[in-house]
């Protein structure tokens, strides 16, 4: 996000209360989801991972530039049908209810990722009563993982997807049941993969595996979800993702691996993370034990990433000369500073102990990066501070 965009609302928004805001710039999230798009090989899809931010106005931009939206919930399904009524959807999540399976069906989900065998049972029998028959991929937990992955959803035990072993049992199962086509396979193995090579690398596994099980066990192969996991690198953000590197040797891996089936990623943080800014005023500065601590108006209820993610997140000081009071100003120059929040918590922290040139109360710090999972998975009313101004530009 271009930071001109931050600058020019702090100069014309009103001056009285502290500066607390997240922007959005739409133009940016839908040329690079634009590139991203354009880069990929023929027979693939991009869809956006709605999880990451689930803002009518995200959505709308991405409409017509994703080929679809991956949700986790009965919620994110009528959010993406509030702004279209038939853009292709895929429905993921470990725990779906048979009210959400039966609302997924009714507004036309394309495809569901089952993730156990009793998953797929109440799935046939809330399609049974409709009179319908659901598309179904499998959600494999495979006996691998994704090396370096921030967050492992796969290769041990955790509760997504169906234990590779336990795939042609299902897959049995699947055929006794006449209200559900198994037509392919998901594999989510992990978040936050940062090295093409790495990833490209895991894509040969997954069409592996698919293939495996196609040719042994008799998988309708027809799509393979390879999720999301593609990265940012919030401590080096001058460090990318080679997309370009990858999708170049994604093809020649699809030409000699799998030329006819539908590959589909879901990316969420790598599409919408540098669309977003969360900017938030210095409201007190001070001395403990020897460490500098800044004090904003904001913190984790407003940008729980940070600390979920635990690392200090990059941002920039946006200086602001006007000082209205006739007490000095506090300032620290080229010291190390703590950023915190206004939360009765130890724990809200932002950035930890990173140098800053100069740093003044009423300078406002603008965390670049924010556009996925900052707002959306915060506890937004904890002590009941005031929400941020949320402005989509």
């Amino acid at each position: 996000m271009d930071l001109t965009h931050v600058t020019r609302y702090i100069a014309e928004r009103d001056t009285r209360e502290p500066v607390c805001a997240y922007l959005y710039d739409l133009d940016d999230l839908r040329l690079r989801t634009t590139r991203l798009r354009a880069a990929l090989p023929e027979q693939c899809a991009l869809y956006y991972a709605v999880k990451a931010n689930s803002d009518a106005p995200v959505l709308r931009t991405l409409l017509g530039v994703a080929d679809g939206f991956e949700v986790a919930s009965f919620g994110e399904i009528e959010r993406v049908r509030s702004v279209n009524a038939e853009v292709p959807i895929a429905f993921g999540g470990p725990g779906k209810t048979d009210a959400e399976l039966e609302g997924a069906l009714r507004l036309g989900v394309g495809l569901i990722h089952v993730e156990s065998a009793l998953q797929l049972s109440r799935l046939d029998a809330v399609a049974r009563r409709q009179g319908r028959c659901a598309d179904v991929l499998l959600r494999a937990n495979p006996a691998y993982g994704l090396p370096g992955a921030t967050l492992q959803m796969g290769g041990s035990a955790t509760q997504f997807g169906i234990d590779e072993a336990l795939l042609p049992d299902v897959l049995t199962l699947s055929r006794t049941m006449p209200n559900v086509r198994v037509v392919g396979l998901h594999v989510h193995a992990g978040s936050n993969s940062l090295d093409a090579d790495t990833h490209l690398a895991l894509i040969g596994r997954h069409i592996a595996l698919a293939k495996r099980l196609r040719d042994l066990h008799g998988l309708t192969l027809e799509w393979l979800n390879v999720g999301g996991g593609i990265g940012i690198d919030y401590q080096n953000p001058e460090r990318h993702f080679d997309w370009d590197r990858f999708c170049h040797g994604l093809a020649a891996l699809l030409r000699e691996t799998a030329p006819t089936t539908r590959i589909v990623f879901e990316c969420g943080r790598f599409i919408s993370a540098g669309c977003g800014c969360y900017v938030a005023e210095v409201i007190d500065l001070k001395r403990n034990h020897d460490k500098w601590f800044a004090v904003l108006r904001g913190g984790t209820h407003h940008f729980r990433l940070p600390v979920s993610w635990q690392h200090s997140h990059p941002f920039q000081v946006l200086p602001n000369d006007q000082w209205d009071y006739p007490f000095p100003r506090p300032v620290v120059e080229r010291l190390p500073v703590t950023l915190c929040g206004e939360l009765c918590t130890p724990k809200d922290v932002l950035a930890r102990e990173v140098p800053v040139e100069r740093l003044r109360v009423g300078d406002r710090i603008a965390f670049t990066m924010a556009g996925a999972y900052g707002w959306h998975i915060s506890h937004h009313d904890f002590l009941s501070h005031p929400h941020p101004e949320r402005v989509f530009i």
